[in-house]
């Protein structure tokens, strides 16, 4: 029994310290590609040039030269170094509201506990926590293909009998609006000797923008070999209402049950990080009022 707990405990660590180092490696990969090569822009779109210094100049670039490029600003025409840019970044126009950027959703691959439809690009990384029980981590190999996974951190809890869990997802994005997606939620679940596999097969399509957007989608839930018979159906959304706030939903139909699970919260976020503040509740008499809370949060490498 000391040897086969031993054996286990030892194969749970050598799978995180893998899944980590993989997440490592992309990270790199996704510092030294993320810097977008200096162009001038086509029409419809803005420039952001962040500088070393810190700071940052809204604008358009006019034309690139071996030692400086000249920008378009509001004050005017300036050149600027090479050797004193960062980075830069170009957006659509449609993404500057009232003369400020709204910065990319940075938790565009999920609702709260679902997927969504969308990808992670490759070389983009994340670390989450849910409850601050459930880190877990995921990075785009590809640009159609991600994975994830992650160690429950549960007090008192051996780290043998912690859950282990992975996050597989393929997709394609089919238009500009639509993208679909085949993803899984693999739950390791201690059982004495005998541990099970348990989780839900998911298929979503989203529809939208990163800042606007619905999520259809059916989950065949699975356990030690045996598939649901019927899926349960998904309906989430979200939807921006500032450069810093949006509204999620996530929504669950059972089958061969009266009461759906519904959730109803907000995303507060910034470039890089996006916190979730949420209450989960069910229709009908077993409702609790307002509803179980929900904390989560995201951080993107």
């Amino acid at each position: 029994m000391t040897d086969l707990r031993s054996f286990r405990r030892t194969s749970l660590r050598a799978i995180f310290f893998v899944l980590l180092g993989v997440v490592s490696v992309a990270g790199a990969e996704a510092q030294q590609e993320i810097d977008e090569p200096l162009k001038v822009p086509e029409p419809g779109y803005t420039q952001i040039i962040s500088l070393k210094d810190g700071s940052a100049i809204v604008g358009r670039i006019i034309s690139i030269g071996e030692m400086d490029i000249i920008f378009e600003a509001e004050m005017g025409r300036i050149t600027i170094p090479r050797d004193k840019i960062r980075d830069v970044q170009t957006a659509p126009d449609s993404s500057f509201k009232g003369g400020k950027f709204w910065f990319p959703n940075p938790n565009r691959t999920r609702l709260y506990l679902a997927p969504t439809a969308r990808l992670l690009r490759k070389g983009e990384g994340y670390f989450t926590d849910i409850y601050l029980l459930f880190p877990g981590v995921a990075v785009g190999v590809t640009d159609n293909f991600t994975i994830g996974g992650g160690i429950s951190l549960i007090p008192g809890v051996d780290m043998d009998e912690q859950l282990l869990y992975f996050t597989p997802k393929i997709g394609i994005s089919a238009t500009e609006i639509l993208a679909v997606s085949a993803s899984a939620l693999i739950v390791r679940v201690p059982n004495d000797d005998d541990p099970v596999l348990a989780g839900v097969l998911f298929g979503t399509g989203t529809v939208g923008t990163a800042d606007k957007s619905l999520t259809l989608g059916l989950g065949y839930g699975f356990a030690d070999g045996e598939l649901a018979d019927k899926p349960a159906v998904l309906l989430g959304g979200e939807y921006r209402v500032a450069r810093r706030l949006a509204f999620v939903t996530e929504n669950w139909i059972f089958p061969g049950v009266d009461d759906a699970l519904i959730s109803y919260g907000l995303r507060f976020f910034g470039e890089s990080i996006a916190v979730d503040l949420a209450l989960f509740n069910v229709t009908g008499e077993d409702a609790i009022m307002p509803g179980v809370p929900f904390l989560g949060f995201v951080y993107n490498f």
